[in-house]
C-alpha cells in the first residue's frame, strides 16, 4: 500500500493524500509535479527512474488506511543530480 507521503521531498510543499500534483517513482520517492516537470526532468534523484502520478487515496478509506504523517525532506542538491538527470532525461523512464 502507497505511504501517501506528506510533502515534496525537495521543496516541501504539501501534498495531501488527495492531491493530483503528486508525483512519484517505483520506490515512492515524492515529488509535486513541478518539481518533477522543471527541477528533475522527470528522473528521480535517489533511483534514476521516471515518476508517476500518485494515486488519490478514497476519502472514506483515509481513517482506516491513514497517510504518512512524518515528512521526507532531502532537497536534492542539484551539482550532485546533474550527471544522473543528464545521463537519463533522453532515455524513456520504461527504457532506464
Amino acid at each position: 500500500m502507497l505511504e501517501l507521503r506528506p510533502d515534496c521531498e525537495h521543496c516541501g510543499r504539501a501534498l495531501p493524500p488527495n492531491s493530483t500534483d503528486a508525483r512519484v517513482c517505483s520506490f515512492e520517492c515524492t515529488f509535486c509535479a513541478e518539481c518533477v516537470e522543471r527541477v528533475l526532468a522527470n528522473v528521480c534523484p535517489n533511483c534514476g527512474g521516471g515518476f508517476e502520478r500518485r494515486p488519490v487515496r478514497p476519502a472514506k478509506l483515509l481513517a482506516k488506511y491513514p497517510p504518512r504523517a512524518d515528512a521526507v525532506r532531502s532537497a536534492v542538491d542539484l551539482a550532485k543530480f546533474a550527471p544522473l538527470k543528464e545521463a537519463q532525461r533522453s532515455i524513456p523512464p520504461h527504457q532506464r
